[in-house]
């Protein structure tokens, strides 16, 4: 049997376990990545051929990528988030705007599962806090990298809901303060 895709979650988290503040807010990111955390983004993507977006993160994303100019420093990597397929879930749109998106109205975890079995490389998530809920809820997410920001904020938007055992696979602490966590579910059987 072929080996599944993995679908490898990549999120910014506080020291308190926000993915943002209380109405969305991301101010508290740490902007200014050192080349090493630079680097483990660049792997994830690397390792990755398809993302997955929730409907309330898509609009967001693609027109942030899509409107990334030459001269910027982003500009490769920007290139790379416009030319990577990317699947949209929605129940209420039937399509969106923007290169190389596509949407999938179906059941969640049929359609991420036949996702997985599709030939390619791995599949990354970078969030919209309630959809990776609903793929952590469904146990759909193979590998978590998180990257939690010396900060903590006391209240906000979290993606875990219920208690997940997890396996801690590396961790490194970076000079930008950013310390990335990479685990894997620790499944039944």
């Amino acid at each position: 049997m072929a080996t599944m895709r993995k679908l490898k979650l990549q999120v910014q988290m506080t020291v308190d376990g926000f993915v943002a503040g209380p109405e969305g807010q991301l101010d508290w990111m740490t902007r200014n990545l050192d080349e090493g955390a630079i680097g483990r983004i660049v792997q994830i993507t690397d390792s990755s051929d398809t993302i997955l977006l929730g409907r309330k993160m898509t609009d967001g994303f693609i027109k942030y990528w899509e409107a990334v100019q030459p001269e910027s420093p982003e500009y490769v990597f920007a290139r790379r988030m416009v030319d990577t397929p990317k699947v949209v879930f929605s129940k209420t749109l039937k399509r969106v705007e923007g290169k190389n998106v596509r949407v999938e109205g179906g059941d969640l975890v049929q359609a991420v599962n036949r996702l997985k079995a599709e030939r390619g490389k791995d599949i990354v998530v970078y969030g919209g806090a309630t959809f990776v809920s609903a793929l952590i809820e469904h146990d759909l997410i193979d590998e978590f990298n998180i990257f939690v920001n010396p900060v903590a904020i006391g209240r906000g938007m979290r993606i875990f809901k219920d208690r997940k055992e997890l396996r801690v696979i590396h961790s490194t602490a970076y000079p930008s303060g950013v310390v990335i966590n990479t685990y894997q579910p620790l499944r039944n059987g």
